[in-house]
């Protein structure tokens, strides 16, 4: 259980937020009159009044709103939960959906201190119920009512298709039949071949987001910008290639080029990253080698399930 201490909002983004004392949370947007609410997944940031005071202690002297961060909670350590925790606080609910930020421009107390706990220790959650917030409101964890759906990103790796050249369809063809076997699909990423930034798209789904499945389409080829086996090898923490040497044992049966595929199937933390290859057709043919087995696997990632042995 935790206690609000702040509730802050800006009229603007890029500048501190101030305490208000309370506000209206819309669902599916966020705090009336606040510059970060909107339809997207972080609606609401929260920080721990904790951390703050522990910053505090090295000489920073912020107060709450200086980091950006709408609700500063007392007594709750935020960063050790899970994406998907459920923060109950009166009337409102919020789900957790991001856990930390890319801070792309250092700001003045990073500059003023080497060192800013917003990017590590900030959370971002979204309005699933509507209502008000106020100083001195009591926060607590609420238990989740069935199963959270599989959440997960479809990635499309494309030259001419970053550039406006082609039109996408493996990446919606995906993405769609990922939402029929009921999949949450929370982003779809349209990117060039570069390495660099397919590696900064997973690191910060995988760390930020904590999604349980991403799909790739593209780059897994011969030619010279095809990287993508490359970029997701390296920032597996596990390996899981039995998937995508099925993938290619079912390919052959259709063509012999399936020989030719370098996709990569692997695990970063509690995410199960899927390279698929670049067509249409043969992301619909390779996904149905695994649909039916990665649910299983995620479970096992997610902790839900314990048993893996044969009855």
């Amino acid at each position: 259980m935790g206690k609000v201490v702040a509730v802050c909002t800006s009229d603007r983004r890029g500048i501190q937020k101030k305490d208000v004392t309370s506000g209206h949370f819309d669902v599916n947007w966020g705090i009336e009159g606040d510059a970060h609410a909107g339809s997207w997944h972080r609606q609401v940031s929260l920080l721990s009044a904790d951390k703050i005071a522990a910053f505090n202690e090295k000489g920073a002297g912020v107060i709450p709103g200086a980091f950006g961060e709408n609700l500063v909670v007392e007594g709750m350590d935020f960063r050790a939960l899970p994406v998907g925790t459920l923060l109950r606080c009166g009337d409102v609910l919020l789900e957790m959906t991001q856990i930390g930020k890319d801070c792309h421009s250092h700001c003045e107390i990073y500059k003023k201190m080497g060192d800013c706990i917003m990017p590590r220790e900030g959370v971002f959650a979204r309005v699933l119920e509507p209502g008000t917030i106020r100083v001195g409101d009591e926060m607590t964890i609420e238990l989740r009512k069935g199963v959270r759906p599989w959440q997960a990103a479809v990635i499309t790796l494309s030259d001419k298709g970053a550039r406006g050249e082609r039109e996408d369809k493996s990446g919606p063809a995906i993405a769609a039949r990922l939402r029929e076997c009921g999949y949450e699909v929370v982003e779809e990423l349209l990117l060039a071949d570069e390495p660099a930034a397919l590696k900064a798209a997973l690191m910060r789904l995988s760390d930020q987001r904590q999604l349980d499945l991403i799909l790739t389409t593209g780059g897994t080829g011969f030619g010279p910008r095809d990287t993508t086996p490359e970029a997701t090898l390296q920032v597996a923490t596990r390996q899981a290639p039995g998937i995508a040497e099925a993938i290619r044992a079912a390919s052959l049966k259709i063509t012999p080029h399936a020989m030719l595929s370098r996709a990569a199937s692997v695990i970063r933390g509690k995410t199960l990253i899927i390279n698929l290859p670049g067509s249409p057709k043969a992301c619909m043919e390779s996904m149905d080698v695994f649909m039916d087995s990665i649910p299983h696997a995620m479970g096992l990632l997610r902790g839900d399930v314990q048993d893996c042995a044969r009855t």
